[in-house]
This record gives C-alpha cells, sequence and structure tokens, in this order.
C-alpha cells in the first residue's frame, strides 16, 4: 500500500491485490482550496462532508481503465469494493462530517475527515480505536486544532499518525502550522514523499508520526 497526501484532506491511496490496483481517493479539493485544479482519476472515492465549497464535484472526477466511473461514497454506512472495505460513521457535528475506517490489505486505516469536535461518541471511538493509521486534521478554523487533535490522538492509540489540514503553500484557509501538533505530541517526526507500507512494516512498539510532503 501506498499513501500519497495532496493538500487539506485529500489523500492518494494506491492498493495492489494480485494483478489488479485499487487507487482510492479522499476529499478531492475544488479550485477554491488555492490548492489548484487538480484532474483526479479514481476506482473509489471517500468524502468526508456531502457539500463544501472546499471540495470537488464527484462529476469532475474521472475513473480509471479498470473503473469507467469511480465509486462514490459519500455518506454513512458500509462498503466493499475489490477487497476494500469501508465503514462510515455519522459525527455530530455542524456540517454533517463522516468519520471513516477502511480495510485494506489488513491494514485498518481511519479517516477524519474534516471533524470539528474532539469529543467522539463511545460507538465512534470503539470503531476508531487502535486503528493502524491516522489521518486527523490538525489545523484549527473550524476543525480540531493541534490541542485537540493530540488528545484525541491519545485516546486512539493508533501505530502510525498522519496530520493533514494545516498551512501549506497555496491552500486558502487559515490554518495554523504543523509544528504546534508536533510539539504536543512530542513524538519524533518523519517527513516522506510518500509512505509506502505493509501488514508486517507496522510498527509494534513505538507510534510513528509521519508528515507527508505534498
Amino acid at each position: 500500500m501506498q499513501i500519497q497526501w495532496l493538500g487539506n484532506s485529500c489523500f492518494k491511496i494506491q492498493v495492489k491485490n494480485n494483478a489488479h490496483e485499487t487507487l482510492v481517493l479522499t476529499d478531492p479539493y475544488s479550485p477554491k482550496s488555492g490548492l489548484g485544479k487538480g484532474r483526479f482519476s479514481a476506482d473509489l472515492v471517500i468524502y468526508s462532508q456531502e457539500k463544501n465549497d472546499l471540495l470537488l464535484d464527484p462529476g469532475e472526477i474521472k475513473g480509471t481503465e479498470q473503473m469507467a466511473n469511480p465509486f462514490i461514497i459519500k455518506s454513512p454506512g458500509e462498503y466493499e469494493l475489490q477487497s476494500s472495505f469501508v465503514y462510515g460513521l455519522p459525527h455530530s457535528s455542524k456540517e454533517k462530517n463522516t468519520l471513516y475506517v477502511l480495510s485494506i490489505e489488513d491494514i485498518k486505516i481511519a479517516f477524519l475527515g474534516l471533524l470539528d469536535k474532539k469529543d467522539l461518541s463511545s460507538k465512534e471511538l470503539e470503531a476508531i480505536e487502535g486503528v493502524d493509521i491516522l489521518l486527523i486534521p490538525v489545523g484549527g478554523k473550524n476543525i480540531l486544532n493541534a490541542a485537540d487533535a493530540a488528545k484525541l490522538v491519545n485516546e486512539i492509540e493508533p501505530r502510525i499518525i498522519i496530520p493533514m489540514c494545516y498551512k501549506t503553500t497555496g491552500t486558502s484557509v487559515d490554518f495554523e502550522t504543523v509544528d504546534r501538533f508536533v510539539k504536543e505530541m512530542g513524538n519524533k517526526k518523519e517527513e516522506l514523499d510518500k509512505l509506502k507500507i505493509s501488514k508486517k512494516d507496522l510498527p509494534q512498539e513505538e507510534t510513528r508520526l509521519i508528515l507527508l510532503n505534498i
């Protein structure tokens, strides 16, 4: 599995299953994000919010060689596509954010989208606790800030933390920088262009804090 960050809450996750490759995309951004006009293609697209000016209209996303039209998920429920399982949980936030747990290649990934509240329900925590990889917003400005994100990380206890939604070149949102979150966590940070990971590579004792470059 390979995870690449494209900015804000947008990730590209590439998965190889035998001869097939599945391309998963989260929260593809619109030009209003300040990140440019992305040319996106995917097999599976996950939206944390149904309506948000910073997110691209699903109709503008192209399919792949194996899927002419991408499979779009933008609401809670249970979904399956080519051995990739997705569980979406409704979250009581102002913008009706959906939390997702993806099970891919025996690795569990929690994608918290544009989460704006640090307090999760017992059902939400039960679904997310102990995931292998946590994709969490940290930049404040209508989403979790660094302190609240760090508190939530300690409750979830993932093996790998990948922060998102923080200040980068181009973004139109006045996010905080990621430095405060790194300080709140106290973990040694790793900076990578892409994360290539398999089940056997997951840390057993320590928690890795990974900053992905755009």
